[in-house]
């Protein structure tokens, strides 16, 4: 089922400082300053987020209803103020496993977005208790994506390219910011309706501006994008680019489509499916496509294979979904169907 594996987290590294572009491992000067900017910006508001924290215990200013979220850093809670009653969505950091400035950036990091119809909103209002730190956002109140994603079948057409578009129109305006977001994945994903027709991106406890050099620590999941595997073009790390979240939300988009991953690591010496994938990839030929890409039309087999590009430099850009919307992504299941039959019998 898609999501299951644990995040891979790169860890940071430093910035470059080499003004030259391949001493930047591919980014230009122009975009590392957009980058720098970005940081500089984050900062001052974590400076100023810093003077303006509440010390108070949370449940002297808010009620607990239930819980929305669990992970492996903290929990989100739905609260209530007790004096308006007002419903809200609060995310408890422990001290013991937070320190203050990582509690200060994902408040900001969430701050610094504004408003977005697809990115779940930030107030203004971090909480220092004796034991956590806290901060609150709008409510959103019908789970994460996970639980939408029906395993080996995935979610109707209509609703992930839904899906599909909304996470775009999100990760484009986190870049335009000068981040990338480094951790889209399901349950990251909030549905705001049973129906599933509105979605917000939330948890931007990963997100770094643009060019911070990286290096990753742990073995590589699907979503993991193939520079990231290899050699980085720094001994200090990889400086990151939004190519990063092109490739894990072609990887989701996949996964929306099929209820399958297309690989669990995207390395050709360990992944016999990834292997498959850059085959069918040069070859273009029908007899090479893969068995888990026989449901999927033409028009999601040319997204995906821009999205998917092993090459960061000529990945497409999240953006390159709006030209697919509207248009058939899945098969018809008979059509899938004679595909399948027809690979099978070598035809």
């Amino acid at each position: 089922m898609p999501g299951e594996q644990p995040v891979a987290g790169p860890v940071e590294a430093g910035a470059a400082e080499d003004g030259t572009e391949e001493g930047l491992g591919g980014l230009t000067p122009e975009e590392l300053q957009q980058g720098r900017q970005a940081a500089l910006a984050l900062e001052d508001m974590m400076a100023l987020s810093a003077q303006t924290l509440v010390h108070a215990e949370v449940d002297q200013l808010y009620q607990e209803v239930r819980p929305l979220g669990q992970g492996r850093f903290g929990r989100v809670l739905l609260v209530t103020h007790r004096q308006k009653g007002t419903p809200l969505a609060l995310k408890q950091l422990p001290k013991p496993s937070t320190s203050l400035r990582g509690f200060l950036y994902e408040f900001c990091v969430g701050l610094s977005l504004g408003a977005h119809p697809a990115i779940v909103a930030a107030y203004g209002i971090g909480i220092e208790s004796a034991h956590s730190y806290s901060f609150l956002t709008e409510p959103v109140l019908h789970g994460d994506l996970i639980t939408f994603i029906q395993p080996k079948v995935g979610l109707p057409q209509p609703t992930a390219q839904r899906c599909a578009a909304q996470l775009a129109s999100a990760l484009e305006h986190i870049h335009s910011r000068g981040l990338v977001y480094r951790d889209l994945k399901p349950e990251n994903v909030l549905v705001c309706d049973p129906a599933c027709r509105r979605v917000k991106l939330a948890d931007f406890g990963h997100t770094r501006p643009r060019g911070t050099l990286l290096r990753l620590a742990g073995p590589p999941i699907p979503y993991t994008a193939p520079e990231l595997c290899a050699p980085p073009p720094l001994p200090e790390g990889l400086p990151i680019q939004p190519a990063l979240d092109a490739w894990s939300l072609g990887v989701l988009v996949f996964c929306l489509l099929t209820g399958y991953f297309p690989w669990d690591q995207p390395l050709v010496e360990a992944d016999p499916f990834y292997e498959d994938f850059l085959i069918w990839q040069a070859s273009g030929q029908p007899q090479d496509r893969p068995q888990p890409w026989f449901g999927l039309a033409p028009a999601a087999d040319a997204l995906l294979w821009g999205l998917l590009d092993p090459h960061p430099r000529r990945r497409s850009p999240v953006g390159s979904i709006k030209g697919y919307l509207g248009r058939p992504w899945k098969q018809p299941e008979r059509e899938a169907e004679e595909l399948g039959k027809g690979a099978e019998d070598g035809q």
